[in-house]
This record gives C-alpha cells, sequence and structure tokens, in this order.
C-alpha cells in the first residue's frame, strides 16, 4: 500500500518540472490525481502519462489566479474521484528585472499568480475539506527565496515571503477541522525553465553548485519526496516551511570555494 493510495490530490501547475514530478509521484503511491495547467492540452497530456505508467489521473485547465477556476478544479477531482484529500499550490512564474523599472502591470501578474493564486487554491481546498468533515493536507510550493532576498526578483521573492506566512496562518486556524497546511521551499533544482534562465544570466551551473553546501543541484524526485511527506498528515508538521535547499540557507560563508 503507497502513502497516497485511494486518496485524491490537485496539483497546479503540473504540465512540467517539480508540479508534474510530484503527480507522478503521487500516483505512483496509489493517489488520484488531477493534473492541472493553463493549457487543457498540457493537462491532459501529464494526465495520460500517468494513467500510461498505470497510475490515475485526469487533466483539467485552469487559471490559479481565476478563483472561479480553481473552484472548477475542485469541483473536477469531486466529480471525477468523488472527494478531494490533496490540494498542491504549485504554479508560479517570475518576471526579472531592476525594481526601479519592474512595471506595476509585471510585479501584479506575479503576486497574482504565486501569492493570490496559492490563497485561491488554499481557499477553495479548505472549503471542500470542511465540508467533508475528514481533515485533509494543503502543500504550497514556495522558494527558499521566500526568506531572501534575490536581486531583481522584488514580486517573486515577496510573493513568495507571503506564501509562507500564508501557511503559517491558515495552519493555526483551520487545525481545528484536522486540516494540515505546510510549505516546501526549494533552492536550485535543475529544471528546464532553471537551465533557460542561467543562459542569460551573470552566473552558471559552477556558481550555484559552489554556493550550495552539498555541491550541486536538487532534483525533482527530491522535490516530489519532500511533497509526498508533507501531504502524508502521519507527522504532526502542520504551519511549517521545509527548506529544501541543500545548505543553500544556512551556508553563512557563501562559497564552498571549489
Amino acid at each position: 500500500m503507497g502513502d497516497m493510495d485511494g486518496r485524491t490530490a490537485i496539483v497546479t501547475g503540473s504540465s512540467g518540472g517539480i508540479g508534474r514530478a510530484i503527480a507522478e509521484r503521487f500516483a505512483e503511491e496509489g493517489g488520484n490525481v488531477v493534473t492541472n495547467s493553463r493549457s487543457e492540452e498540457r493537462a491532459e497530456a501529464a494526465a495520460e502519462e500517468i494513467r500510461e505508467a498505470g497510475g490515475s489521473a485526469v487533466g483539467a485547465a485552469a487559471d490559479v489566479s481565476d478563483y472561479e477556476a480553481v473552484e472548477g478544479l475542485v469541483g473536477a477531482a469531486v466529480e471525477e474521484f468523488g472527494g478531494l484529500d490533496v490540494f498542491v499550490n504549485n504554479a508560479g512564474h517570475s518576471i526579472t528585472g531592476p525594481s526601479e523599472e519592474l512595471d506595476p502591470a509585471d510585479w501584479r501578474s506575479v503576486v497574482d499568480v504565486d501569492l493570490t493564486g496559492v490563497y485561491f487554491g488554499c481557499r477553495a481546498a479548505g472549503r471542500q475539506f470542511i465540508e467533508q468533515g475528514e481533515g485533509g493536507a494543503i502543500v504550497n510550493v514556495s522558494s527558499m527565496m521566500g526568506h531572501q532576498g534575490l536581486h531583481e526578483r522584488a514580486a517573486y521573492c515577496a510573493s513568495k515571503a507571503g506564501v509562507d506566512n500564508l501557511t503559517r496562518t491558515l495552519a493555526v486556524e483551520w487545525a481545528e477541522h484536522g486540516i494540515y497546511v505546510n510549505s516546501l521551499a526549494p533552492g536550485y533544482i535543475l529544471t528546464e525553465l532553471v537551465e533557460q534562465t542561467m543562459e542569460t544570466a551573470d552566473y552558471d551551473r559552477d556558481d550555484i553548485q559552489n554556493r550550495t553546501p552539498l555541491g550541486r543541484f536538487g532534483t525533482l524526485e527530491e522535490m516530489a519526496e519532500c511533497a509526498l511527506f508533507l501531504a502524508s498528515r502521519n507527522n504532526f508538521v502542520t504551519g511549517e516551511v521545509l527548506t529544501a535547499d541543500g545548505g543553500w540557507s544556512a551556508f553563512a560563508w557563501g562559497s564552498r570555494g571549489d
């Protein structure tokens, strides 16, 4: 029996990257998964691959900055699988540039997805969990940059800091309903997006590995394991931020010197 056996999870932004890895891991552990993207085609493609591997999944398109669309995700889970047990708020994006030049529309775009979208997911899931009366688990994918500053990423860092404190607040507020709320804060994970970013950034793979005590990037599989732990509700952990960054946040000196 797997850790997700018979449980139903929604994973936003799960057509690729960390979200895709989480959805696949949940399915491997016996869960029913609703995969999500703003694109119906991409959401269904992710679900189809899970089904081809022997898992249980359906795809559903939704823009997480639209509350009615997020409620539709919950409705899809209930209609297809009869209820909801886990909601992973993974969808997000970032726009980089000097803070004094950041367009207000770009600020709102990042905050709308990375913070407001997480709140919408929490709200929709929380209401469903309370109605079901059996508790549930919410995992908010944050970032180690929620508790650090990062050059030219004001909207992203501010949003992730907000996610972490939203997590703590909802964990306290909804504990009486048996709802566990935690954040997963990854460091540098080797995703396609990170590799694309490094192509135009003033740092490269060696710079990141030298700044990370473990001396490497994190993997998608490791982030999926962290999410699985937080989704289990067998651990007395709620209101916490699990920072999975290879020691980056703990490293005061700043370079391994390689």
